[in-house]
């Protein structure tokens, strides 16, 4: 415990304080020896960091419980990475920068529920680097995270419609493996009649 509390720039009795939180997991014990590891020191520097940034001790121990109990990388990539999306690789510090103060254990529940985010160890993974980029967009620009993940909700279930529109109308007319062959004019016609869709709505603008 001294080592560990040394190496993470912290006193003993702040570490005990940690422990007592639910802040950091038990150690790995043999007898009366009690061995921390490198996840110990990264959740020490972790905790460290988002005080920094802001976050209090219970909606860091908050956070904690939310990671733990969220969907492992594995799960969030059960099917495969996405054909056309680029996953993101983040620590929590590097999440609270992208949605500063937005951060909470509700809203990264909603994203985990979604699957935008999973677990390994102690980094975050994103499933798309646009819907980060767009979604941490939209909070600078003082949109609330958990409406934007609530619009994300909303947009999945029209997305899956139109997919499974396109996949009828490909499939009764062609082979299977026509589906990822005709796959971008499918999205050509969505984009194309979102973008028109929008027109029409800053028209009706005062």
């Amino acid at each position: 415990m001294e080592g560990l509390a040394r190496l993470a720039g912290i006193t003993v009795r702040t570490l005990r304080f940690y422990r007592e939180r639910k802040l950091l997991p038990p150690p790995r014990r043999e007898g009366r020896i009690a061995w921390y590891d490198d996840h110990h020191l990264a959740r020490l520097r972790t905790i460290s960091a988002l005080l920094e940034r802001g976050h209090t001790l219970s909606g860091i121990a908050e956070l904690a419980e939310a990671f733990e109990h969220g969907r492992d990388v594995g799960d969030l990539l059960g099917l495969g990475a996405p054909t056309e999306e680029t996953p993101v690789r983040l620590t929590p510090e590097e999440l609270a920068d992208h949605f500063a103060g937005e951060v909470t254990a509700e809203n990264l529940a909603a994203a985990m529920e979604l699957g935008y985010l999973g677990t390994d160890g102690d980094e975050i993974v994103h499933i798309s680097r646009r819907l980060l980029d767009v979604s941490a967009a939209l909070v600078r620009e003082g949109i609330p995270l958990a409406e934007v993940l609530e619009a994300g909700r909303r947009v999945r279930e029209h997305a899956d419609a139109l997919a499974e529109l396109f996949t009828a109308l490909i499939l009764r007319h062609g082979p299977e493996h026509d589906l990822r062959r005709l796959r971008p004019l499918a999205k050509s016609v969505v984009e194309a009649e979102v973008s028109m869709a929008l027109d029409r709505r800053l028209r009706k603008q005062p």
